[in-house]
């Protein structure tokens, strides 16, 4: 009793704050007839377990009350922090609701005797329903389930914004929508009411009480829910599906009733038609479509589910692999989302004047290209609008009749970057006849064209980038290649200086025909290089004696004198590659400094071996150390590439060493190629770094 009267005071109290804080909202209003419905069926069951007049009038009252409550509570969860169309609840909705309304006339028609009977009513509290009763219990419990379904509707598409502020509402509103439902589930199981649960349902009633209460005292200012449209449509599926099996029960139960009347097979043939019609409505396009253009006209205000739209167009052109592929990416985006049957993407041609269908989705027959001066095409690039075939446009139609006809044309939507028209998509039949399409779709067939644009260009940019990425790789190759030329060429030069002054002396023409035979056949080793562009580059690693290779590299530097110190040490490397790299310091010496100035080779060990080349030149300074002396490119010769120690510096890391140097302006520079100690083994290819 103690709780039954707690539960009308507060729910009382719940329903006058809501209607001070809402009063100025109707449909936030309604809030607080649930309230008072409950706080009525509360104060009419506790009269008549407590005995204070014949519980029959009491529970006459209670009925009515529970009568009311399917109306009340539908109501109620398709209203509340709903974002509703301006002309209000669709016909659909409102029809519900007033058959939901009948259910008043049970208690008011029919005596209570028809509905339920209870000889020993208060002792033993329990109603045993009739068949009328049992009825009218379970239309007002599938109610009632109805609109549980729709506060966790609401509640599963809030925002994390509008969660936040209608969640204790819908916690509360639920839990009593909850409680009546388990209360009312006696009558679908036992055909009767359980009344000792009605303490139960009074402690619920107090909470739910409490927590709006408690929500109003801490007002956090109202939220608008809406339903998307792919719930909605996923909700009319399931719909579709519960029909389809409920047909089966319904054959089941006919087998039941009928017997032999109602063959096995006949029963178990329908129910496969019947699946297989079903999978052909849910499989069919159309149907889809008309589905969607349905829950437009009766639930939204808006066609569209934007946000879905763009997360799913932003997530299908992030997912092309080629160009190709996005072109069918985004001819499949319209018409997924604008209900057609194939398209076309023109894309104009450079110097061609005609647009060519570089993109074609499940259509035939298509003209391959279309010229500048079309009509069509001054359409769309004077009007900046999309071309809709069903519009009056006598010279359009006339310059293009045949091809309208042949792709059954619907849509042109043209493609922009800046001012000028680069493109436009074709988009074929459309699924449903006759869909009527408005400024509301033409806006956004424009939006995603404009992504579209940006996406291709982007496409175009990136396919270029790469291709000069690979033209520049060509040519840092070449580049390499025409520099290592160049030093066997400085080579040449020098062997062909000295020959003026001994050709005569038969040592020199000995060692200057050895040269000349090493040169040339460098020459062809890098020829080949060219031809295989590319190509990757092995390193064959053997074991080199550093000693050896400064000599012989000493003596390919003619005309200069270079002094050869230190001790035999032996690496594993490729001596072709590693002689490139001493040859190369070694002219870079010549050429930094003035002839007769000592230029010394050294080659040693300090933990590990080393080779090292000093000269007494003009010398660097730091800023051209750190900034451009490694670089690829850059150089203070008039006639050098740039690519020298670049080059020498990726070798020597090919071989797992480096290179380091010390200079100083006007006294000279020491490189010393530092190399890992040599392990043992020779005979071995290792891949040559780009």
């Amino acid at each position: 009793m103690a709780l039954s009267l707690l539960a009308v005071i507060l729910l009382l109290f719940a329903m006058l704050r809501i209607v001070r804080l809402e009063r100025k909202s109707a449909c936030r209003t309604f809030l607080a007839l649930p309230f008072c419905a409950a706080a009525l069926l509360e104060f009419f069951d506790l009269a008549a377990l407590r005995g204070l007049f014949p519980y029959v009038a009491w529970k006459r009252l209670s009925l009515g009350v529970e009568a009311l409550f399917p109306a009340l509570w539908l109501l109620v969860s398709l209203t509340y922090a709903r974002d509703l169309a301006e002309r209000g609840l669709s016909r659909s909705t409102r029809l519900m609701l007033a058959s939901s309304l009948a259910l008043v006339l049970v208690p008011v028609l029919m005596p209570e005797a028809s509905l339920y009977y209870a000889p020993d009513f208060p002792l033993e509290q329990m109603l045993f329903l009739t068949d009328a009763g049992y009825y009218f219990y379970v239309v007002m419990l599938v109610l009632l389930v109805v609109a549980l379904t729709n506060f966790e509707s609401t509640l599963v598409n809030a925002s994390s914004e509008a969660l936040w502020r209608v969640k204790l509402d819908i916690v509360a509103l639920g839990s009593m929508l909850a409680v009546l439902v388990f209360y009312y589930t006696n009558a679908l199981l036992y055909r009767s009411l359980n009344m000792e649960l009605v303490p139960l349902r009074s402690l619920v009633f107090i909470l739910a009480s409490l927590m709006i209460v408690y929500s109003r005292t801490h007002w956090r200012g109202t939220a608008r829910v809406k339903v998307s449209q792919a719930v909605l449509l996923k909700s009319v599926v399931l719909t579709v599906i519960a029909g389809y099996l409920l047909l089966l029960g319904s054959i089941g139960e006919a087998m039941k009733y009928f017997g032999s009347l109602f063959p096995r097979v006949l029963a178990l043939s329908l129910g496969f038609i019947a699946g297989m019609l079903l999978l052909l409505l849910l499989l069919s396009e159309r149907a889809k479509r008309e589905l969607k253009v349905l829950l437009h006209k009766h639930f939204y205000q808006s066609k569209y589910d934007y946000r879905a739209q763009w997360l799913s167009l932003t997530e299908r052109l992030a997912s092309f692999q080629s160009g190709e592929e996005l072109l069918n990416l985004v001819l499949s985006a319209y018409c997924d989302i604008f209900g057609v049957r194939g398209g076309a993407l023109y894309l104009h041609q450079e110097g061609c004047g005609w647009f060519c269908a570089t993109g074609i989705l499940e259509l035939e027959e298509v003209k391959s290209t279309m010229a500048d001066d079309n009509p069509l095409v001054a359409y769309l690039r004077d009007r900046r609008w999309v071309f809709c075939s069903r519009d009056n446009n006598p010279e359009i139609l006339e310059a293009n009749r045949q091809w309208l006809q042949e792709l059954k044309v619907s849509f042109v939507i043209p493609l922009f970057e800046g001012g000028k028209v680069t493109g436009f998509i074709v988009l074929g039949e459309q699924v449903v006849p006759d869909e009527e399409y408005r400024y509301e779709d033409y806006d956004l067939m424009k939006a995603i064209a404009r992504q579209a644009s940006v996406a291709i260009q982007h496409q175009r940019l990136s396919q270029q980038l790469t291709q000069a990425k690979a033209m520049e790789a060509v040519g840092n190759l070449a580049t390499f290649v025409v520099h290592d030329l160049k030093n066997l060429a400085a080579t040449v030069s020098l062997v062909v200086e000295n020959a003026r002054e001994h050709l005569d002396n038969p040592e020199f023409q000995k060692d200057m025909l050895s040269s000349l035979g090493n040169t040339t056949k460098k020459m062809h080793a890098l020829i080949g290089r060219l031809r295989n562009l590319g190509e990757s580059e092995l390193l064959h690693m053997r074991q080199v004696d550093l000693l050896a290779l400064a000599r012989h590299s000493a003596r390919l530097v003619q005309g200069r004198t270079v002094t050869v110190l230190g001790t035999p040490e032996k690496v594993l490397g490729d001596e072709e590659e590693l002689q490139k790299v001493l040859l190369n310091l070694l002219l870079n010496a010549v050429e930094a400094s003035e002839p007769g100035t000592p230029i010394v080779a050294e080659v040693g060990c300090a933990e590990s071996p080393f080779l090292k080349v000093s000269d007494s030149g003009c010398g660097m300074s730091p800023l051209f150390i750190r900034n451009e002396l490694f670089a690829p490119f850059k150089t203070t010769k008039q006639t050098g590439l740039g690519i020298g120690l670049y080059q020498c510096r990726q070798i020597v890391a090919a071989h797992g060493g480096r290179i380091e140097v010390c200079s100083a302006q006007g006294e000279g520079t020491v490189f010393t190629v530092w190399f890992p100690s040599s392990a043992a083994g020779t005979g071995q290819l290792i891949t040559k770094p780009a």
